[in-house]
């Protein structure tokens, strides 16, 4: 069962996401009480390669209320848990094919915090208007589809 805590909208809004995948969070102190209490945000974070690990930048997890000299920088870096495989893969890809990760959001899986990372290509500001036109004109069918249904 999966628990969404947090969503990185703006990261679809600002990236094409290729391929995604799961990586859990070296979390020190009381980070885990202060996400589980909701204070998140993944608002322009990314994630980096260095060396042969992974670490998630300006990801932030607020003080924890109750947490005094435990609680750490809100804004630290935070080393991502994946498989030597998957690192590898990773660098390849981004090294490549000059691709960006980024974390698309933050989840529980079994009681334990997750985050979904993704191999993502920035999108130009054409391909922006493109998709709030596209979305426009979809909203406005449906529109256009409800009125239709609510007449008859």
């Amino acid at each position: 069962m999966n628990n969404i805590i947090v969503t990185n909208r703006k990261a679809l809004r600002d990236y094409s996401a290729i391929e995604s995948l799961e990586a859990g969070i070296q979390l020190k102190g009381t980070e885990i009480k202060s996400i589980r209490a909701g204070g998140t945000s993944l608002a322009d974070s990314f994630a980096r390669l260095e060396g042969s690990e992974v670490f998630l930048y300006n990801m932030h997890i607020s003080p924890y209320e109750f947490g005094n000299i435990y609680n750490t920088d809100p804004l630290r870096p935070r080393k991502l848990l994946l498989h030597k495989r998957q690192i590898r893969k990773l660098a390849g890809e981004v090294s490549t094919r000059h691709l960006t990760l980024i974390p698309l959001k933050l989840y529980f899986k079994n009681g334990i915090a997750k985050i979904e990372l993704a191999l993502a290509k920035g999108k130009k500001q054409y391909d922006k208007r493109e998709a709030i036109r596209r979305r426009e004109s979809d909203r406005e069918l449906r529109r256009i589809i409800k009125g239709r249904q609510n007449r008859g």
